[in-house]
């Protein structure tokens, strides 16, 4: 650590768990003066990623629920730089940072680095393409809001043309194709059911709601592997209700322009194609200066959540492999919102613990269950505890728990006037803005 001079703490990803982390070393041993909390992130902004489904299909403005990085740090005692971590030297316990250009193509941020002491890498996932051909150069991902954004674009785009030619004249020029039956690809789907019935309420009649199809296509035998089979069974009937067509046991081979082949031979025709059929940690921490990774180049760490190979360098979220022995032997935690709230939490009690010299603390995953929103139509899931066990849930009930996860997340960033503020704010906008972004 360096000497006369307070420790440097750096966390790399602005996403749920590492915005979170700094947030809270930064209103704890920032406020104090006991260390120097510097979050970086390629981005100046921060959305909740569970909503970018929202943005893409344009329920949600991304401009209404995003948080500025800077003004969080500003309030909350900590540092933010923007920079792409592209490297790491753990001997001179620097961060190297790549070069970042705008859209013209001109350098606005040079190379850099940057010290720590403790390191917090919270880069988060992204989708995992498998090497499937056409997947990167035809599909359209949602990792990022710029992702998101970018779809919204495409689908108003193609609406508009549409409408102001007639409506729609050709085989799948107004169909989605959406890869991968887990949350984001379902959620997706019922939010593009939605956007495209306010699309025509809002005048752009000449295109039908039934003109556009919507394809869920997942190479497992049901929606949503992993979770009990009620919750797949609600999600296949309530889609087939909005008449999304959802194709099982279909595994995508090819993506082409014009749409998407499958093992059985079929070929969904369709103008907008969505990957969302797996992830895998960003490929720059494939053998990061020696840290350990598995096959989805996600940073092995111990329960600590310390990496295998440093003390000094943790990793939480999304981008960690971290074993989860109540599950089984070979088990590691899922990545989830509450995974990396999770972590988060442990990883703040063991940074205070190291700067004061003691042990650090074991994580221990307890998984609290999973919900799915269908947009206005529905939300199913499965509440986990230890007094009832496992409780299926629907409707209402179930999409009450849902916003309150992200009520958490805010909470954890803001506190509750902040929140209870921001609640009635978003009450008043969303009656004196159009229901959907139409631009």
């Amino acid at each position: 650590m360096t000497q006369n001079k307070l420790p440097k703490i750096a966390v790399v990803g602005g996403g749920a768990g590492g915005l979170e982390l700094a947030t809270r070393l930064g209103g704890d041993l920032g406020r104090r003066g006991q260390a120097e909390i510097t979050l970086i992130d390629a981005t100046r902004t921060h959305i909740w990623k569970p909503l970018l489904h929202e943005v893409a299909a344009g329920t949600l403005d991304s401009h209404d629920d995003e948080l500025d990085y800077l003004a969080q740090a500003n309030a909350k005692h900590f540092r933010f730089v923007l920079g792409r971590m592209d490297g790491l030297d753990r001997t001179r316990k620097e961060i190297h940072l790549a070069p970042m250009h705008n859209a013209e193509g001109r350098e606005i941020m040079p190379a850099r680095t940057y010290p720590y002491d403790f390191l917090v890498i919270a880069v988060g996932s992204v989708c995992n393409d498998f090497g499937i051909p056409g997947v990167a150069r035809h599909c359209l991902f949602l990792d990022t809001t710029e992702q998101a954004e970018q779809f919204q674009i495409r689908l108003m785009e193609a609406y508009l043309h549409a409408h102001a030619t007639g409506g729609s004249r050709g085989e799948g020029e107004l169909d989605i194709a959406i890869v991968g039956g887990g949350a984001t690809g379902i959620e997706l789907s019922a939010q593009l059911h939605q956007a495209t019935r306010l699309l025509n309420a809002y005048g752009l009649d000449n295109v039908h709601p039934s003109d556009i199809k919507i394809h869920l296509i997942e190479a497992s035998p049901s929606l949503l592997p992993g979770l009990p089979e009620r919750l797949s069974r609600a999600t296949l009937h309530q889609l087939e209700s909005l008449g999304v067509e959802v194709l099982l046991g279909e595994k995508v081979v090819e993506v082409t322009e014009a749409g998407v082949a499958t093992h059985s031979g079929r070929f969904i025709p369709a103008a907008l194609k969505v990957w969302a059929a797996g992830i895998k940690a960003p490929d720059f921490l494939q053998g990061l200066d020696g840290l350990e990774t598995n096959r989805i180049n996600q940073i092995k760490v111990r329960p600590t959540l310390q990496t295998t190979v440093d003390d000094a360098v943790y990793a939480i979220g999304d981008c960690a492999s971290c074993p989860w022995p109540a599950k089984s032997d070979t088990a590691t935690v899922p990545p989830r919102a509450q995974s990396a709230h999770q972590m988060a939490s442990l990883v703040l009690k063991n940074l205070r613990r190291a700067l004061r010299g003691q042990s650090q603390a074991d994580y221990h995953y307890h998984d609290y269950g999973s919900l799915v929103s269908l947009g206005k139509y529905s939300t199913v899931g499965n509440l986990m505890g230890n007094l009832m066990g496992t409780v299926m849930i629907e409707g209402l009930i179930a999409r009450l728990v849902y916003l309150s996860l992200y009520k958490m997340h805010q909470w954890a960033l803001f506190g509750t006037l902040r929140v209870g503020l921001l609640m009635v704010a978003n009450f008043f906008r969303r009656r004196l803005r159009p229901r959907i972004k139409l631009h």
